[in-house]
């Protein structure tokens, strides 16, 4: 007889992880606020994507090349690397856990920084790993505390440059030490969504350490300012063995069609990714400037390499407080308490019209 007494349970590393939350588009009544909490390309889609999705919409019935050859190639030509050691997926998050599963499990560590994308913590708590976190400087990368926390259970070691949510960067310099420190067997996933809106001077040299490494794996994303968020298409590059690995475990067809076609159109899109870039850098100074203008209210701007800021609030009013104010006013920001940061707003920069409006609704809520 079957034994009614025993329940279907998830496995317990799976019933301890607290689910991924997006930011919010909408306010608590429906309403729709200027969404200023995705770190979306205010710009949108540049011409040359949107007319290659557009064209590649005609053949909706045939199956992706699983392949993705002609994106790998693409990418490969874009940055002088080997297509064979191209990977691709569904945004790059796809690409962390696919990281994750296939170097960590039951009894080994995952380490990330303190206030580091909050993927790592879920994918090492799916496979059954435990996440470590290590201090953090400041809000930045603390080198030396990552490397005082690897053990000989650690076995993926995440830092994502620029840092989400921070916005923070850690230097080429300061990302060659860390890998050195490393053991060979741990593999360092540079996650580097953000990395179009650095400067050339700013370069991490990611991609250098992974033509190189055996352990090294760099992920990107064409979400950010390549404004394709829609279609959730992440891209990484490691060694051979490395990539083969990820291969046996990712989906197949896990990048459209459609997706592929606008993804290489969006890497021949230069004109569009420097307006991209120098709107954000003139936009994201100016509003930090503005921000940082208010005086005597408590109100701290961490440095920022990405498309957001960081905002601290250690003053009469709260970031809670401030949430609900802007949300009032029409705007939606990033409020951060399951980050562990219940004192800061992560705000995405926006048009110039949205991004005006959101410093004069952050100084109209300071004076209630």
């Amino acid at each position: 007889m079957t034994d009614t007494t025993r329940t279907l349970q998830p496995k317990p590393w799976i019933s301890g992880i607290a689910p991924y939350v997006p930011g919010k588009s909408a306010g608590a009544d429906g309403r729709p606020l200027v969404k200023l909490s995705a770190n979306e390309n205010p710009l949108g889609t540049g011409d040359k994507a949107r007319a290659a999705f557009a064209e590649a919409a005609g053949e909706l019935s045939r199956y992706p090349d699983p392949g993705a050859a002609a994106l790998r190639e693409a990418i490969a030509a874009k940055y002088g690397l080997d297509p064979a050691r191209v990977i691709y997926g569904t945004g790059s998050d796809e690409l962390l856990h696919l990281a994750t599963s296939a170097f960590a499990g039951p009894g080994d560590e995952v380490l990330y920084v303190r206030y580091g994308f909050a993927v790592y913590e879920i994918a090492a708590r799916r496979v059954g790993a435990t996440p470590v976190e290590a201090p953090d400087r400041d809000y930045a990368t603390d080198v030396d505390a990552l490397l005082a926390a690897v053990t000989d259970k650690t076995r993926v070691v995440f830092l994502a440059n620029p840092n989400n949510p921070t916005g923070t960067l850690a230097t080429r310099e300061e990302v060659a030490r860390l890998h050195a420190g490393l053991p060979g067997d741990v593999l360092f996933v540079l996650d580097q969504a953000y990395a179009e809106y650095l400067e050339p001077h700013e370069d991490d040299g990611g991609l250098d350490l992974a033509r190189t490494a055996s352990n090294v794996f760099v992920t990107r994303t064409f979400s950010k300012i390549h404004g394709l968020a829609a279609e959730r298409i992440g891209w990484g590059y490691a060694s051979g063995a490395v990539i083969a690995a990820l291969h046996k475990i990712r989906a197949p067809f896990n990048v459209t069609r459609c997706g592929q076609a606008a993804a290489i159109a969006a890497l021949g899109d230069d004109d569009f990714v420097e307006r991209s870039r120098t709107h954000n850098a003139k936009w994201r100074q100016w509003l930090a400037d503005e921000i940082e203008s208010l005086g005597n209210h408590g109100l701290r701007v961490v440095p920022s390499a990405t498309n957001f800021l960081l905002v601290l609030f250690d003053g009469a009013v709260t970031a809670e407080t401030m949430n609900q104010r802007l949300m009032d006013a029409g705007y939606i920001v990033r409020w951060l308490p399951g980050q562990g940061l219940p004192n800061a707003l992560r705000m995405t920069i926006g048009t110039e019209e949205e991004t005006r409006g959101l410093a004069a609704a952050i100084r109209a809520a300071l004076a209630d």
